[in-house]
């Protein structure tokens, strides 16, 4: 008979929000995957348990190598707790390959439900919850941020990111570049933890406010587009959208039907609406008479 392999859920900060079967899971396992042993052993701690079993680390530089000889134990009947630094296994941590692995070998796959840092911050940011989209962290790359924003710039779910600290003023401002700044969200740091802090606002706000300096544990929840945002974008909009466009890399004229088709206006409206930006934004300039004006081609 194959083993078992549990996916325990682990608190995302009050260390007494364990659910009561992680610690009989630790004490009866074969082997623990941790992805970092020592938090586990003080977990384990604080737990009042010593797993019997051996505990090895997984973790991002390690599961490719680690998941053949977590499965090979599987299939050879051990019972494998996996564990990560806090929350469910899998979710933007390391469980997945393992998963995967374990189900192409016929092994069964259970867990032991616990603390979600998606489910808490959604549940305190005031947003709507009755759908969502996780979208972990995003790029690091301004680019890539700005490329992924723009997939989700017309979802009408609320969505949710994870997010470093010292990334998240810059992720925030390319957020209200995308989405607008006056987009609802929530920033949600350190949650269940002594210095929990929930900061809503529009996202314009938001950006400005972590220009100096958060720290801590980050979920940003982010309102989705409204029905007239995603249906009937005015010209200010689609030029806008074909800026954020532009300063990802893409041309102009790839930028503008992309666009239209998203928004489902002719390709035409979203032309001469960035002709329109790009005159409101021209300097005025002198005329051979030395009158400013902001007329003619420049």
């Amino acid at each position: 008979m194959t083993g078992t392999l549990v996916l325990a859920g682990t608190p995302i900060g009050d260390p007494s929000d364990a659910p009561p079967r992680l610690a009989a899971e630790l004490a009866a396992a074969d082997l623990v995957a941790a992805e970092d042993t020592r938090r586990l052993r003080r977990l384990a701690q604080a737990l009042g348990v010593t797993p019997a079993g051996r505990v090895v680390s997984y973790f991002e530089g390690n599961e490719a190598a680690r998941t053949p000889e977590l499965t090979d134990a599987l299939a050879g009947g051990a019972r494998v707790v996996l564990v990560t630094d806090a929350g469910m296994p899998s979710v933007s941590d390391p469980g997945y390959r393992l998963v995967a692995a374990a189900v192409e070998r016929g092994v069964r796959v259970t867990a032991v439900p616990g603390p979600s840092a998606v489910l808490t911050a959604l549940a305190v940011s005031g947003m709507p919850v009755d759908r969502f989209c996780f979208e972990g962290f995003l790029p690091r790359k301004q680019g890539e941020r700005l490329a992924r924003l723009r997939e989700a710039a017309d979802e009408r779910r609320t969505l949710v990111y994870f997010e470093s600290p010292h990334r998240l003023a810059a992720a925030l401002g390319a957020m209200a570049e995308v989405f607008g700044p006056a987009r609802p969200a929530a920033v949600c740091r350190e949650l269940t933890k002594t210095y929990e802090e929930v900061k809503r606002g529009p996202l314009g706000e938001l950006a400005q406010w972590a220009a100096e300096g958060v720290r801590g544990e980050i979920t940003v929840v982010v309102r989705g587009a409204e029905a007239a945002d995603a249906d009937e974008p005015d010209a200010a909009e689609l030029a806008r959208r074909v800026a954020v466009r532009e300063e990802a890399g893409e041309r102009r004229k790839e930028a503008i039907a992309e666009v239209a088709r998203e928004a489902g206006v002719p390709k035409r409206d979203v032309f001469d609406a960035v002709v329109a930006r790009k005159k409101a934004q021209e300097p005025p300039h002198r005329t051979e008479a030395g009158r400013a004006t902001g007329d003619g081609d420049g």
